[in-house]
């Protein structure tokens, strides 16, 4: 079985404010990758779950569709709300956020297992350097 271990992040300056998304993957040949993407006006937690699923779809792009059904992922994720709605603990009452829970779970078909794991903020700066280096590009582009 392939392995990989994500970190994933998103952020608003603001809440609802510009937001971005980032992640690092790591594992079974793939050395360190980062990514991540400006995401306009939302909220955090909307920043937080696109994140995952820019991360989902980044990895099966990288591996493959047939390596990904043989792999287990585990996502590191410094915000306990996500990681305990996307476990099923917390029930979701937002739509939009429903809306982000249902592509995950229709991502994670694509893969042999997937695991949500919270993490202390300090374990996730890159994902989190990531998503800051987007945002300060993006807003300096809009002080112009």
């Amino acid at each position: 079985m392939f392995k990989f271990i994500v970190h994933t992040d998103g952020g608003a300056r603001g809440n609802p404010g510009p937001a971005a998304a980032g992640f690092v993957i790591e594992g079974s040949g793939i050395v360190k990758k980062t990514g991540g993407e400006y995401l306009g006006e939302i909220t955090n937690n909307e920043a937080e779950y696109r994140a995952v699923i820019l991360a989902l779809k980044k990895l099966k792009n990288l591996i493959g569709g047939e390596k990904a059904k043989g792999s287990s992922i585990e996502i590191h994720v410094d915000s306990e709300l996500l990681e305990r709605q996307l476990n099923g603990d917390y029930k979701i009452k937002d739509e939009n956020i429903k809306n982000l829970f249902v592509e995950i779970w229709n991502l994670k078909t694509d893969f042999g297992e997937v695991i949500f794991k919270h993490i202390p903020r300090e374990e996730n700066a890159d994902a989190d350097m990531v998503v800051n280096q987007i945002l300060d590009r993006e807003l300096s582009k809009l002080k112009l």
